[in-house]
């Protein structure tokens, strides 16, 4: 159940994508070890043994991997939520990409502590955050605004190093980060429809209600989840219905 675009083990915090079911995943910082022990409406889940960090101590993954069936993790989830019985964090995906002023109404009821955003550039990987967020929609747009604000550094830095650049390959992936970090800052300034899932936290029956309004894809109750610090969230992205996998990063540097 766990997602990662970009090699890292997930979402960057700001400061301020009928087969086996994975469930949570305990890792560590340095470690990360898999073993099979459940199995959920038909979905085999995978597991890794906890590793012992006494520095870090464990951590804890909710959401999808590159390679989970998308309808066998929403099957799944609802079966959870179906089952739950107290108050939990849960993993709100959507079926789309949402401006913040959509927010409200999609996740009326419940409380909200992070979004996870992406602006969803063809053909591009763009960078997976998870913005910390309880008012709705101000936390929102303010941590775009510095998410625009750092895309304009990241830039301004590449198109320096193409400048300096001998190599031509070089040089053209600079320019094409450069041209990237561009378009995402402009997103993120406009206030773009780039959040496509939230961390909330709420009673069984506010959850249920969220899980039927439209635009809602799956909500995915993590009752294991004590420590946000300690916990990665990796939602499907909303073009991906069939398996999950990376981001395309298919479109080609300029010339």
């Amino acid at each position: 159940m766990r997602h990662d675009p970009s090699g890292d083990p997930g979402p960057t915090d700001a400061p301020a994508a009928g087969a086996p079911r994975p469930a949570r995943w305990l890792v560590t910082t340095a470690v990360f070890a898999v073993g099979a022990v459940l199995l959920a409406a038909g979905w085999s889940a995978r597991r890794p043994a906890p590793v012992g960090d006494r520095t870090v101590g464990q951590v804890t993954r909710v959401g999808v991997l590159p390679g989970d069936s998308l309808p066998g993790y929403a099957t799944a989830s609802r079966a959870e939520l179906a089952a739950l019985t107290a108050g939990a964090y849960a993993l709100v995906s959507f079926d789309g990409y949402a401006a913040p002023d959509r927010l409200p109404a999609l996740l009326a009821g419940v409380e909200v502590a992070a979004v996870v955003v992406r602006v969803p550039l063809p053909d591009r990987q763009t960078e997976v955050v998870r913005l910390p967020a309880q008012r709705l929609p101000q936390d929102v747009t303010a941590g775009m605004a510095g998410l625009a604000d750092r895309k304009d550094r990241e830039a301004a830095d590449r198109r320096s190093r193409a400048a300096v650049a001998d190599d031509p390959t070089t040089r053209r992936e600079y320019e094409t980060g450069a041209q990237v970090a561009a378009r995402e800052a402009a997103g993120y300034r406009s206030a773009c429809a780039c959040v496509y899932a939230a961390v909330v936290r709420a009673e069984p029956a506010a959850l249920r209600a969220t899980a039927g309004r439209d635009g809602v894809r799956t909500v995915d109750p993590a009752p294991e989840v004590t420590r946000l610090d300690r916990t990665v969230f990796l939602p499907p992205l909303p073009e991906q219905r069939d398996v999950a996998r990376p981001p395309a990063d298919t479109d080609q540097p300029p010339a």
